[in-house]
């Protein structure tokens, strides 16, 4: 397993959180509606569902806006949601993946053709940047949750493929079959995560400048304001020095 690792994609960027949490909320309602009505109501039955049910109990979203959200699909309110996947380029050579649940394809694609038009970047098609990227499980642990030889133990235990401690936290990667039977026993041994997800992980990233990164989190900010957008993935790193001027 890899020790240490710099690698930080922006579902995991600090600040302006408080105003995005209503935004946030609505998001992961609708992965949990999407999720119910694709499977079993009960997050027992439904991998999917419990994914979306733990990563909105991590974001302190209330049970009862999680049972409501499936409630929903259960009484077959829910309108009809597609998933589709951008790809495209930001600033300084960066790929970005951008996953949307949308009713209207066409409002959906504009909204994101124009985040990357009007921020230094380009959408692509489909498949454009996703070689450079491998899907994965992700399971995110706070350093409070143990010193990095436990969780590691516990990784290992689970069935994990991968993880990476630092002084922010403990990520643990798995395969996506995986995800969900590592991220139970894993909660059995060191409680409940704060992620739990399917992800993006490019396989090389790329170091912004200041001027990069600045219109890099402009486009990141535009495609994460948007309502369709569920999760935006890039591979870029920015260094804590450049971080701090932003």
């Amino acid at each position: 397993m890899a020790g240490h690792s710099k690698f930080k994609n922006i579902m995991h960027r600090k600040g302006a959180q408080d105003k995005k949490r209503s935004n946030l909320f609505s998001k992961l309602s609708r992965e949990i509606t999407v999720a119910a009505k694709m499977g079993a109501p009960d997050p027992d039955m439904n991998p999917r569902l419990r994914l979306a049910v733990n990563n909105a109990k991590s974001q302190s979203m209330p049970k009862d806006n999680i049972q409501r959200a499936i409630d929903k699909a259960s009484a077959g309110d829910a309108e009809n949601y597609e998933e589709i996947r951008y790809e495209g380029y930001g600033p300084g050579g960066s790929a970005i993946i951008v996953e949307a649940l949308t009713d209207n394809r066409n409002r959906t694609a504009t909204a994101v053709r124009t985040a990357f038009s009007k921020n230094g970047g380009n959408l692509g098609t489909e498949g454009s940047v996703a070689h450079g990227f491998e899907r994965l499980g992700l399971i995110e642990y706070p350093i409070s949750a143990g010193d990095e030889d436990t969780i590691l133990e516990a990784a290992m235990e689970a069935g994990a493929d991968d993880i990476e401690s630092s002084e922010d936290g403990h990520t643990i990667w798995t395969t996506a079959e995986d995800l969900h039977q590592v991220a139970g026993d894993l909660e059995k041994a060191l409680g409940e995560a704060e992620n739990v997800k399917l992800a993006w992980k490019p396989n090389l990233s790329v170091e912004m400048d200041e001027k990069g990164a600045g219109t890099l989190m402009k486009l990141i900010d535009a495609l994460e304001d948007d309502d369709d957008v569920q999760t935006v993935w890039g591979n870029y790193e920015i260094p804590d020095a450049v971080a701090e001027s932003l």
